[in-house]
């Protein structure tokens, strides 16, 4: 086989691949979890069940590559921690949560019926977003705390205003949305040092 058929080869691999994914997303989140079978994935992407086992093996480790993003909190994590709390909401409420289909909203959806999916959620967050957050807080005591704190609030907001869709925060806009959560947010994660908790 010459490079430039193996090149091919691995595109068409990679197209499908991606075709698997976006079907899996689909069917997860219009399913669940339990619901969802290998068998209805393939037959979405257009693709045969052995495809599916090729490229992700089984079903609960093709859910998890399709339910993984990235939570870049050092990207979005400025000198100024108004600018953080801003720019950390914005990104999850625009990016992370507004498609029905991301891979943020696929697990939040799959988690509230599925306790595998509501375990995958869990580690990531911890390992994504409170591990990250305490990291920017390692000079108070109770840092891990807060980061816990911190996640559950931008869960609750996306959750709360893409999934259950409370309507009064479902349908504010998403600049008020963010001018009253910032500053909930920055006395988390910046807070009055009066204010911090002490050890004892």
């Amino acid at each position: 086989m010459t490079t430039d058929e193996t090149t091919g080869a691995d595109t068409k691999g990679e197209r499908t691949r991606r075709r698997i994914l976006l079907a899996a997303r689909k069917t997860f989140a219009t399913v669940g979890y339990e619901r969802a079978t290998i068998r209805a994935i393939a037959a979405a992407a257009d693709a045969d069940k052995s495809s599916v086992i090729k490229y992700f093996g089984n079903k609960q480790q093709l859910f998890r590559e399709a339910v993984h993003w990235d939570i870049p909190i050092d990207e979005l994590t400025a000198v100024d921690t108004g600018i953080t709390a801003e720019q950390q909401i914005r990104a999850m409420l625009e990016g992370w949560a507004k498609d029905p289909i991301s891979p943020m909203s696929v697990l939040l959806r799959a988690s509230m019926t599925s306790e595998e999916a509501a375990e995958m959620l869990r580690e990531h967050v911890t390992a994504n977003s409170v591990d990250a957050i305490a990291k920017h807080m390692g000079h108070l005591p109770d840092a891990r705390l807060r980061a816990g704190v911190y996640s559950a609030m931008m869960m609750g907001l996306a959750s709360g205003r893409y999934l259950l869709r409370f309507p009064d925060l479902a349908e504010a806009d998403l600049e008020d949305v963010i001018r009253v959560a910032a500053p909930v947010i920055r006395t988390l994660i910046d807070p009055d040092p009066k204010q911090a908790k002490t050890r004892r």
